[in-house]
Order: C-alpha cells, then structure tokens, then sequence
C-alpha cells in the first residue's frame, strides 16, 4: 500500500468513527450482571464512558471483567474514560486489574482510604490500585465535585461519608416521609464511604449510590430531598425496603432471587438471569438462607454469559427499558410494552 493511500484509508477510517459517534443520541446505561456486586457501564452520545465499580475479585473476576467487556463491545467502547469505584467490598472493586487490563481506563475516581481494613483489600490498594491508575490519573472525590463529561451533569452527592449540603438542580424540596424516620445504628463499614452519584441528561435524571445505607441516605432526603425526583434509581445496598418505596413504576432484576419467594419477586420479564441450577418451580415462600461458616453452601451462581438491562434515555426525559435476555422492552410513562426482534 502506498503512502498516501495508507493517510486516506486512515482518514476515511476516523470519519467513520466520528459519524458512529455523532449517529448516537441517546445517554445508554448497560446495567451488568456480576452476581450480587455492582457493574454500570454510561456511554454518552457524545462517545465518552464511565463505568461505576467492577464486579467480584477471586474467582469471579474472569467473569465479570468478561461481562463488562460484552457489554462495552455492544456499546462501541473500546476505553474507560471515567471509573468510579464506589467502595473497598470485593463485590464492587474486585475485577478492576482485569477490566483495566482490557479496557484502558483515564481516569480511576474513589472516595479515598479504606476505613474497613482488610489483608487482601488493603494489599491491592497499597500495589495493585496505584500501579493501575499511574497509567491515567487518579481523583478522590468529595460532595459536590463533578465528572467531566459532555452533555452530561455527572455530579458526586456522597463520599467518604459526608453527603452534598447544596440541592442538586430541581432538589431541595421539603420532606415529609422525614418525621418518620427511625435512624438505625452507625455503620462503621464501607458501605457507608460509598461514593453516590446524581446524573443529569437533559430532563432525565439517575442515582446511584453504590451499597450506602440508611442513616448516610437520610442525610440526602432531610429535612430537604437534596436530589428531588429520578427518572431511574439503581438501587443501593442491595435492594432493601423497594417494595415500599411511593412512585415505583417498574422493578427491574439483573438476576432471580431464590430467597425472595414469589412475594417479592418481580414477573420473570422484568428479570435479566437465573441461576446455573435453576429450580423446576419457584417457591412460594422465600428459600431459607444458608447458615454462614467456614462449612456453608456457596451460594446460587450463574457463571456463564449474562444478560444486561439497558436503559436508552432522551434529552426530553423520556426512556425505555430492556432487558437483553428476552427483548422485552418498555417505555417510560407507558403501560404498553414491546418485544423486539
């Protein structure tokens, strides 16, 4: 190949990209399955990413940086440019070295130092953590700072502990479910530490807030509701109390629950993944936790591929919903929904 045709295949290759990118319209958040920890992957119409914590460490790691990968394949993400990990739990920081090992990543964003110390979680912070971001650049963040990203208001309202004092744009409300609040006693752990994020897209709003819990969350709801209304809530700390949650439109799964029973748990459209060992019918009443201890049962896995629920939102505010292991999709304000091809 000559010279200049080897310059105009590049150019006529970078003007594809450019198009690919421009061709997008919509905000897409991969909401990715990795067994009980915490994966999602934000790809903006302008192309830029952010990915918020990686899943499980151990032998999960493999995994889940597989899953990650698939979903950022399916989004055109070749790179990570912004990666908030919420905590220092296994579940949401521990296949970081392999998703960064396929995935570059520019910026590592984190709450800063561990306050539950660990031997293994405090040896990747001491050597692994820093020999990853020494390829990109590092930020410990604090209330109120911003992820830089276009088109998008990416804005942390927790970390370390603390909460934003200062209402998001449309926040700020009085409370009234304040008066009922019974607080429950300090948790000491990570959980509490998790950076909390509020993104803005036009008129569509998402929080995630990693695994905090229930006194830290008070502290953004009273006695004003600092974030005002979302368009969609991925839930924190695992999903305690939703059911009761005032203005629920939808609940969406990223995987069966054996120890919900069928009270608690959502129609099987709603749900992304099963377990490896499927029951042949699903329990009425929830399946008795196993007892812990060195000598209890591993719990209910899927090790395979995984299926994602991706939400595409509008700068107008409107949404849709799929879940990719069946193609059942809904809009948002709707009550009809699709099932695509």
């Amino acid at each position: 190949m000559t010279r200049v045709a080897g310059i105009a295949l590049a150019a006529l290759l970078a003007a594809v990209t450019v198009i690919a990118q421009s061709a997008r319209t919509t905000l897409d958040i991969y909401l990715i399955d990795v067994e009980g920890g915490n994966a999602t992957l934000f790809v903006s119409p302008a192309g830029e990413s952010l990915l918020i914590d990686t899943g499980n460490g151990g032998p999960g790691a493999a995994r889940d940086a597989d899953r990650i990968v698939a979903a950022a394949r399916d989004a055109g993400v070749t790179r990570i440019d912004h990666l908030i990990t919420t905590h220092y739990h296994g579940d949401h920081f521990g296949a970081m070295a392999e998703v960064a090992g396929r995935l570059p990543v520019g910026q590592f964003i984190d709450h800063g130092a561990n306050v539950q110390p660990n031997a293994a979680t405090d040896a990747f912070l001491q050597k692994t953590y820093p020999e990853l971001y020494a390829k990109g650049r590092h930020t410990v963040v604090a209330p109120g700072d911003s992820v830089p990203m276009t088109g998008l208001d990416v804005r942390v309202v927790a970390s370390a502990g603390k909460a934003v004092t200062r209402a998001v744009p449309g926040g700020g409300q009085a409370n009234p479910a304040c008066a009922a609040h019974t607080p429950q006693d300090p948790d000491p752990s990570e959980n509490a530490q998790s950076v909390g994020t509020h993104v803005t897209f036009g008129r569509f709003r998402l929080v995630h807030m990693g695994d905090l819990t229930w006194n830290k969350e008070f502290e953004l709801m009273c006695p004003a509701n600092r974030l005002g209304t979302v368009d969609v809530f991925v839930v924190s700390h695992h999903g305690q109390v939703l059911f009761s949650s005032p203005g629920l439109e939808d609940l969406w799964q990223l995987h069966f629950s054996l120890l919900s029973g069928q009270e608690y748990t959502v129609p099987g459209a709603f749900i992304a993944n099963t377990v490896d060992e499927q029951a042949p019918a699903m329990p009425i009443a929830p399946t008795p936790a196993p007892a812990p201890g060195p000598g209890a049962a591993p719990p209910p896995a899927h090790n395979g591929a995984a299926c994602w629920i991706k939400v595409s939102a509008n700068r107008d505010g409107s949404f849709s919903v799929t879940n990719s292991r069946n193609n059942f999709k809904k809009n948002s304000g709707s009550l009809a929904d699709s099932r695509g091809g």
